[in-house]
């Protein structure tokens, strides 16, 4: 049992600790319609870990780290100059289209670095269960530190998740302000990836946040709601490997997707029966 809780200790600390600002993000996200920009941006982000290690850099190298939000920061840019009030093409696609493109460059890179087959599936689902200590409480910091300019900020970025058109003849320079919300979007992206994989990434993001949109009104307690559920999800999913000899960062994924089946269907009964 102590080797377990030895081997479990971090892979923990980091479900309990790092989920909290991908939720909060994840309402913006959800808010905005543009469900997959976190999907894209986390290819991106994995896509330039892939460039790294093609020029010969290990994955925990520091050097690794701004390739991947070099690339995650080009992508941030690309989001913010497709963001139009009359667009030709939804921006959606565009998302989509960065996302495909992302992953077929990160395919090609990969395929002339030795283990490239496991470097791809740890890109995908990551690699929780051996996270180094010093890169959790990296995060964490970083985490902070985005959570409070969020926070002094909040009624900008509030503004152009929910209002654009009325932020924009309130005077807000709207592509400066979604600019900066994907940078700093960018940074915990990034940095998740290279915990959780883009798959987890994308998770944690988003299915909190649509389970707390199905059960709760005001953003507060979406974010109180979301945060719980990806907590529990967390937890419950490191009991289960404990046991099954499963990838911590997939079985989460699942517990998260079953999660979102159980509200959504329980959101449905109450809704009949009201």
């Amino acid at each position: 049992m102590s080797e377990i809780f030895v081997l479990l200790k971090w892979p923990l600390i980091a479900s309990l600790l790092l989920p909290w600002l991908l939720v909060y993000l994840g309402l913006h996200i959800v808010q905005r319609g543009v469900i997959f920009v976190d999907l894209a941006l986390a290819q991106t982000a994995a896509l330039g870990t892939c460039v790294a290690m093609l020029v010969g850099y290990d994955l925990h190298d520091w050097q690794s780290f701004p390739f991947s939000l070099g690339f995650t920061l080009l992508g941030a840019v690309v989001l913010t100059f497709t963001r139009t009030r009359h667009e030709q093409v939804p921006q959606e696609a565009l998302i989509g289209i960065l996302y495909v493109v992302a992953a077929a460059a990160a395919v090609l890179v990969l395929s002339h670095t030795a283990g490239g087959k496991e470097e791809l599936q740890r890109s995908l689902v990551g690699e929780l269960l051996v996270v180094p200590p010093a890169e959790v409480i990296k995060t964490f910091f970083l985490y902070l530190t985005v959570g409070v300019i969020h926070f002094l900020l909040r009624k900008k970025f509030l503004a152009i998740s929910t209002q654009p058109a009325m932020a924009a003849a309130a005077g807000l320079n709207i592509r400066w302000w979604d600019f900066l919300f994907y940078l700093l979007f960018g940074l915990v992206v990034t940095s998740f990836v290279h915990i959780g994989g883009v798959l987890l990434t994308f998770s944690y993001l988003v299915i909190p946040a649509v389970c707390a949109i199905f059960l709760v009104n005001s953003l507060v307690a979406r974010f109180v709601v979301g945060w719980a559920i990806a907590t529990a999800a967390s937890i419950a999913s490191l009991l289960v490997t404990t046991r099954v000899d499963l990838p911590i960062g997939a079985a989460t994924v699942c517990a998260l997707g079953l999660s979102l089946l159980i509200v959504s269907l329980a959101a449905t009964v109450s809704r009949r029966a009201a």
